[in-house]
């Protein structure tokens, strides 16, 4: 087996050996720009980890992890246009450096990009990969569109919400995994469970981040805390806050949410003074620590020796370490 700098180094390999045509320029030189831009590697990461953790080496699914690594980049791509973002990693997006339509197409092609590298899987495993993939991509698609949706809903209720952020997040780690899983000839069993594992990973990677978002330290968290206060997201926090705040709270941050001038510092303060008091905070990270146990269970059902999941654990403690 391969430790985790080791499968990185494959990954970033065959990142660099990615080619695309020269021609026409400004709808393959985005790919390649977006691409490169970095990140974790994580979804990749995970294809190739699974596929050892069933005793199989990591370059037989090291195009199943390329697909994936493509198709992450072709949501962000279309994500930041719909958000309209101006910056991805710190540098320009794709829409603003050339042009939304650029964006769009190039976007449309990396789609396509992922499915020939697909088609290069073993074709014992290309209907279960295909099907597996086809499924998270749709799932995704789904998330983005209830997350576009709920931004003009006042009625959206918790259920709803974890059940957004499972389609729009997780079920790209859980199919990540399972990809991995089918590639090493898991068993049926064995795939779903570690699919399982990593989607209750993802909900509460997401949990984590709401809370973040709210209580990081500014100078660890990467990004403006106090974000999702300011843009009125439908967090977990504040769904939470809706339901279990007296009239008092809730007219408050219904007028907050109303708002269209504030002080953000003001509005910042005032919200999180309002989750302090019905201990948000904490409810949020009971239910985050649910989801982690629920992942746990299914990591230890896979029937595999605890020796080789040592890998994907550290990977998901790590993830899970982050600092408040």
């Amino acid at each position: 087996m391969h430790n985790t700098v080791e499968l990185q180094q494959i990954l970033e390999t065959a990142i660099q050996n990615l080619k695309y045509p020269e021609s026409p320029k400004q709808l393959y030189e985005p790919i390649t720009y977006i691409i490169n831009l970095g990140g974790k590697r994580i979804r990749p990461l995970l294809v190739l980890m699974a596929t050892e953790l069933f005793g199989e080496d990591a370059n037989k699914s090291i195009h199943a992890a390329m697909a994936v690594e493509v198709f992450h980049n072709f949501t962000l791509v279309h994500d930041d246009i719909m958000d309209n973002a101006p910056l991805r990693r710190g540098q320009a997006t794709v829409h603003e450096k050339w042009s939304t339509n650029v964006a769009i197409l190039s976007g449309d092609v990396m789609m396509v990009e992922a499915n020939k590298n697909l088609a290069k899987v073993n074709p014992i495993f290309l209907k279960d990969v295909l099907d597996t993939f086809n499924a998270t991509a749709q799932g995704v698609c789904e998330g983005q569109t209830l997350d576009m949706e709920f931004e003009t809903r006042d009625d959206v209720t918790i259920e709803e919400y974890i059940n957004m952020i499972r389609l729009k997040t997780a079920v790209l780690l859980g199919g990540a995994l399972k990809l991995g899983a089918i590639i090493a000839n898991a068993s049926k069993q064995d795939a779903d469970l570690i699919y399982n594992f990593g989607e209750n990973i993802g909900i509460a990677f997401q949990l984590q981040d709401d809370i973040l978002d709210v209580y990081a330290d500014p100078d660890k968290f990467g990004k403006q805390v106090g974000g999702d206060i300011i843009a009125n997201k439908k967090t977990f926090l504040l769904l939470k806050a809706l339901e279990l705040a007296d009239n008092n709270n809730s007219n408050t941050l219904q007028d907050w949410i109303s708002k269209e001038n504030f002080d953000s510092r003001e509005k910042i303060e005032a919200v999180t003074n309002i989750y302090n008091s019905l201990d948000i905070p904490n409810v949020a990270k009971q239910a985050m620590e649910g989801y982690l146990s629920k992942a746990l269970s299914y990591m230890e059902q896979i029937s595999v020796a605890d020796k080789q999941k040592e890998a994907i654990m550290s990977l998901t403690m790590s993830l899970m370490a982050r600092q408040y």
